[in-house]
């Protein structure tokens, strides 16, 4: 008898207790910039055909490109006044908390001014997922949480979940929340495994939360790279790539979204191409042979 596959699911799933869904892979906007507004609305348009309707931004986005702070932001709130019906299509993720030159601020004056900002960049009234993007150490859990209540309880945001969290830093938030955290983003990728081990994954399952995978392809590492590891790591997906009928990029996504979990990978391409062919990984499938050859390959020594 042949051995169980591990399936990507197709399914979207609930993301906290008000009645929104998420797809199996989200769109990420970390590079998503420039002022050409029709050229941005057909990468958007190419993510909804492709099912990412889970856009997953942040108002820290536009820095690292050479724009100013909120830049991704405010290009998506152009897209949108451009097009309002997109609005109605789109789950829209945003991040806040990173001040430049603190760089963390979870306080509360800061995260609903910060909120408030963002809103006005995307040019929406709601929020349907904000999340405090990195811990701020000097910022009590109940702080932090009573600012979200107070966002929720004036309809800016809908749900509200954490970035870059340890399990302990997420179970003291959730501890003075009056209304469930729907989800956690940790950095998944065949290169970046620590989410598997250090507790991020098992308190998700614990706890119902949402997985989002930030930078499921290694920042593109996967693609460009040719170090030992990396290696190793592609060659270990390609039989399943080629097997499935799939670039090696997609598997990668696919190992991603087996685990139990069903992370959601955050693709953050800006190229229609590759955008496009992110839905390929729903193709995938995996034994646990290949999942777990994939896993030894990127930690580089046997499991015990």
């Amino acid at each position: 008898m042949s051995e169980p596959t591990l399936a990507t699911s197709h399914a979207r799933r609930p993301l906290g207790k008000g009645g929104l869904s998420v797809p199996p892979i989200a769109w990420g906007m970390w590079r998503f910039k420039g002022l050409d507004v029709p050229a941005a609305r057909e990468r958007a348009d190419a993510a909804l055909e492709a099912g990412l309707d889970l856009f997953d931004t942040a108002d820290i986005y536009g820095p690292d490109n050479g724009e100013a702070f909120g830049a991704a932001e405010q290009l998506l709130g152009r897209v949108l006044s451009d097009a309002p019906a997109l609005r109605d299509r789109v789950v829209i993720a945003t991040k806040g908390g990173i001040e430049m030159g603190t760089p963390y601020n979870s306080s509360s004056a800061y995260l609903i001014k910060a909120c408030e900002a963002s809103l006005k960049r995307l040019n929406v009234e709601t929020i349907d997922l904000y999340q405090i993007h990195r811990p701020d150490l000097l910022a009590h859990p109940a702080e932090v949480a009573g600012a979200l209540d107070r966002l929720r309880q004036a309809g800016k945001i809908r749900e509200a979940g954490v970035s870059n969290h340890s399990p302990t830093q997420s179970a003291a938030l959730m501890a003075h929340m009056p209304f469930p955290l729907a989800s956690t983003q940790p950095e998944l990728s065949p290169l970046a495994i620590d989410a598997l081990s250090d507790g991020v994954l098992d308190q998700a399952l614990e706890r119902g939360l949402v997985v989002l995978a930030w930078s499921p392809l290694g920042g593109g590492r996967l693609l460009t790279e040719t170090s030992g590891r990396i290696v190793g790591v592609v060659s270990a997906l390609a039989p399943v790539a080629e097997r499935s009928g799939v670039s090696t990029s997609a598997a990668a996504l696919a190992w991603v979204m087996a685990h139990p979990t069903r992370p959601i990978p955050i693709v953050g391409s800006q190229s229609l191409s590759r955008i496009r062919e992110a839905r390929d990984a729903l193709k995938v499938t995996f034994s646990r042979a290949e999942w777990y050859s994939v896993l030894v390959a990127s930690r580089g020594e046997k499991l015990p």
